[in-house]
């Protein structure tokens, strides 16, 4: 079933459509910085397009748009994902990959290209889901893991498996042209959006690292380590890029071992 917003998942524990942040108070058509409770992080985007993020920090930030309760108006420029998609987009079959998807018009740089929706769903139904499949399926679901300043770890699990939008047709790729950042609109359930990472052409498949290790922290050794001890349970990559893994990444805190 299409859906091009989260929604709450089987397991009912978290509702992705509760409005839980206050609005701000700016009378303007657009909300300006240090002025704008909603952007007491900095500003997210220019010209619709995401702020880079420093190279020194070697990770993306999460980005806070204004919301349902703002007094601001709809043409702010703190509203981007929550304008849904603005580009055409095709679905196609691919030569070895299964479903992919494409972009039938250019994509500049840092522009938002699509969310990946579904079910928000817990821990244990999201574990439970992982360890009902077999080798030969297909796995939508995916783990976003933020780093808090305290040390804590923030998980959002979504599958569109069963109710979805078009960012579920969206190939890894270990050189991809899209790339993931949690964006919170109006609560802490957050948007999985997809920006794209470089320019992109007419016509070009559209692809993210499953990992998250793009545009964010280098693998560890000790990760790298499980990686290949694990091996013997992934799925082969096809992406093709001269940087291909040849697997696609694996996530062990989900999937049952032998």
């Amino acid at each position: 079933q299409y859906n091009p917003d989260n929604v709450a998942g089987a397991d009912g524990a978290i509702d992705p459509t509760e409005i839980t942040f206050p609005g701000c108070s700016c009378l303007t058509s657009s909300c300006v910085v240090h002025e704008c409770s909603c952007l007491r992080h900095g500003e997210s985007y220019s010209s619709l397009c995401l702020r880079p993020t420093a190279e020194k920090e070697g990770y993306t930030k999460p980005v806070f748009e204004c919301n349902a309760m703002c007094q601001c108006g709809e043409s702010c420029q703190n509203r981007v994902v929550q304008r849904g998609l603005q580009f055409r987009l095709e679905v196609f079959k691919t030569e070895k990959k299964g479903w992919g998807l494409r972009t039938l018009e250019f994509i500049g740089k840092g522009r938002f290209v699509c969310e990946y929706a579904g079910e928000v769903l817990g821990f244990n139904e999201a574990r439970r889901r992982i360890q009902a499949q077999t080798l030969k399926d297909s796995n939508y679901i995916i783990a976003v893991r933020e780093h808090l300043h305290s040390g804590q770890i923030m998980e959002t699990f979504v599958d569109p498996t069963y109710t979805g939008n078009v960012g579920r047709f969206l190939n890894h790729s270990c050189e991809p042209n899209l790339f993931m950042v949690p964006v919170r609109v109006d609560s802490m359930v957050p948007k999985l959006a997809l920006f794209a990472a470089t320019e992109i052409s007419a016509g070009e498949e559209l692809s993210y690292d499953y990992s998250g290790r793009f545009l964010n922290l280098p693998i560890t050794n000790s990760e790298q380590k499980t990686r290949e001890e694990d091996n013997r349970l992934r799925k082969p990559c096809y992406c093709g890029s001269h940087a291909c893994a040849s697997f696609l990444p694996w996530d062990s805190s989900l999937f049952p071992t032998p």
